[in-house]
């Protein structure tokens, strides 16, 4: 299968990541729904609801998007994203600030995070590495893992209930265990997904904050039903979530590998 060409504007580790990260699914069994017979109910009633029988149970998704995001004023962006559930992602998109582009990338993969925004691809705008943004990234992994619905029955993760519309799941990732809340509606659609994770949305020190997306429609790929919008953030549920969203987006394509 033919690789996703990276952006032009990604570091050599940036592309190095996006290479590794949508290599092919190696050995995909066809999907048995009776796969999901042990999982919580809400969990069961999504995985059912996002996967169709016999569709094979690629790991790995390459998609493209639109919308918009907060950079002070909330701004068009396009973006592409590769992302191998428990093991990284890389993220690269494009905005403006005014008539200027900026174009940049978030990343995570084998224990290192790392963001990286640059003004007419030369001018600094916003970068960073360290403990911090590796934490900050783990989080947005575990998260994003429902946009990539095979690994829901992957065996290194762990399900609970919470009730009938809500299931808990612990995912490994790097040296933390990430616990993400999934909300499901009684026809098996993914309404929400919200955790704790790392951050420091108040400017102040790092810690832990709730975070949360809110799905919008849906869309379906190669025998994946996943969101079709996605309105992501802070506070996600509460008081605060108006000052803590900053971002909403539309998939346009997505391609399981």
């Amino acid at each position: 299968m033919t690789v996703v060409v990276a952006p032009p504007y990604l570091t050599q580790e940036a592309r190095r990541d996006w290479d590794l990260l949508q290599r092919q699914t190696a050995g995909a069994a066809a999907f048995d729904p009776a796969c999901a017979d042990l999982l919580p109910e809400p969990a069961r009633r999504w995985v059912l609801h996002a996967i169709a029988p016999g569709t094979p149970l690629l790991r790995a998704i390459v998609l493209s998007m639109h919308g918009t995001i907060r950079l002070g004023p909330w701004r068009r962006f396009h973006a592409s994203q590769v992302l191998l559930p428990l093991e990284g992602f890389v993220w690269c998109a494009s905005a403006y600030l005014g008539v200027l582009p900026v174009h940049g990338f978030d990343r995570y993969r084998a224990g290192v995070g790392e963001m990286r925004w640059r003004l007419l691809r030369a001018l600094p705008v916003m970068s960073g590495g360290g403990s911090d943004i590796t934490r900050s990234a783990a989080g947005r992994l575990a998260c994003e893992f429902v946009l990539a619905p095979a690994a829901a029955l992957d065996p290194r993760v762990r399900w609970k209930v919470l009730d009938e519309r809500r299931a808990v799941v612990t995912l490994p990732v790097g040296t933390e265990d990430h616990e993400v809340t999934l909300t499901v509606a009684p026809d098996g659609r993914l309404e929400s997904v919200t955790m704790s994770r790392w951050g420091n949305p108040d400017k102040g020190a790092y810690r832990e904050h709730l975070f949360g997306v809110e799905c919008e429609g849906e869309i379906t790929f190669d025998g994946f039903t996943i969101p079709a919008g996605i309105r992501g953030g802070w506070w996600q549920g509460t008081e605060r979530w108006a000052d803590g969203e900053f971002i909403r987006f539309t998939i346009d394509d997505a391609l399981f590998r």
